[in-house]
């Protein structure tokens, strides 16, 4: 997994499976693991899927090439709302991506340490096939 900051200001986390480390074959079959453990996670509660790529072509917006399918999984960990700023940075999501030969798995880092590593574990397994 690698972190980075995108745009100058968000800082990410973004991993790149090629579809031979995955059992999985589909942005669908990706997000259907992320919900498993999501809903197994007993602090977090699943909210929606979006999907970003049928969004963007129905208002005619612009998209990479390689790109055939991409989608969001939006959830929250809010185990404290301990003052109104927080909700600057909920809920949570992960993106899939799929690029043709890999996908590309991708979240903001979560200001909480405990939500950063549960994520970054979700996305780590998603790779089932790696050596």
């Amino acid at each position: 997994m690698k972190q980075s900051i995108l745009m100058e200001k968000y800082p990410t986390f973004d991993l790149t499976i090629r579809k031979e480390e995955t059992t999985h074959t589909s942005v669908d079959d990706i997000l259907a693991a992320l919900k498993a453990k999501i809903d197994a996670h007993p602090k977090v509660i699943y909210i929606a899927e979006f999907d970003h790529l049928a969004h963007t072509k129905s208002i005619e917006g612009e998209i990479h090439e390689a790109i055939t399918d991409a989608k969001n999984i939006v959830f929250c960990f809010g185990v404290k709302l301990p003052n109104p700023h927080v909700m600057a940075v909920r809920p949570r999501s992960i993106g899939v991506v799929d690029m043709g030969d890999h996908f590309h798995i991708t979240f903001m880092e979560p200001p909480m340490p405990v939500a950063t590593e549960a994520m970054e574990s979700w996305c780590k397994a998603l790779a089932d096939k790696a050596s």
